[in-house]
């Protein structure tokens, strides 16, 4: 059995709901969720989910929103983060998603009409997890705040574009021009 997560909310499969569920975190929930994805806050996260059981399985497909607060990645300081996103997960016994896979090999391709999938076992899954999962895919680890420039400029560091892997290429074609 797995242990609980931080934002659990269980789905009894065996009474699938044919309406649109809504997720709400609470203040508990957000604190660990934050301090699990290692940012400063998670100020709101509540999120839409249609679940329709299907031959391949439980297709599950919403929007979720978050109200974050993050460190900028260059200079360090606090600013607000908004995530809006639609998502589409599918859900598969544990027993065919490790066939699948076995039978994939090594090299999976996948197209943008393949939906995220996620193995359960016994007779429920845990939308609060899948819910925090797809949060966690959508936040940048990388932010930059508003504030990023500035602090650039005051340490002398350059921006992604000077020092990216093209830079050197730009540096060789102006050589070549003058």
């Amino acid at each position: 059995m797995q242990e609980p997560t931080e934002f659990s909310r269980p789905v009894d499969l065996r009474a699938i709901p044919r309406q649109i569920v809504e997720l709400s975190a609470d203040e508990a929930e957000r604190a660990a969720l934050a301090r699990r994805f290692d940012i400063v806050s998670i100020g709101s996260l509540t999120a839409t989910a249609s679940i329709e059981e299907r031959a391949s399985g439980v297709d599950v497909s919403g929007r979720i929103e978050a109200a974050l607060v993050q460190s900028c990645a260059i200079s360090g300081e606090d600013f607000p983060v908004h995530i809006a996103s639609d998502y589409r997960l599918r859900f598969v016994p544990e027993a065919e998603y490790e066939a699948a896979l076995a039978d994939a090999g090594e090299e999976i391709e996948l197209s943008s009409d393949d939906l995220d999938t996620i193995a359960y076992s016994g007779s429920s899954i845990d939308l609060g997890e899948a819910i925090a999962q797809t949060l966690a895919l959508e936040i940048d680890p990388y932010a930059e705040g508003p504030n990023a420039e500035a602090a650039r400029a005051e340490y002398g560091l350059s921006t992604p574009e000077a020092s990216g892997p093209f830079a050197a290429l730009q540096g060789l074609k102006k050589g070549q021009e003058g």
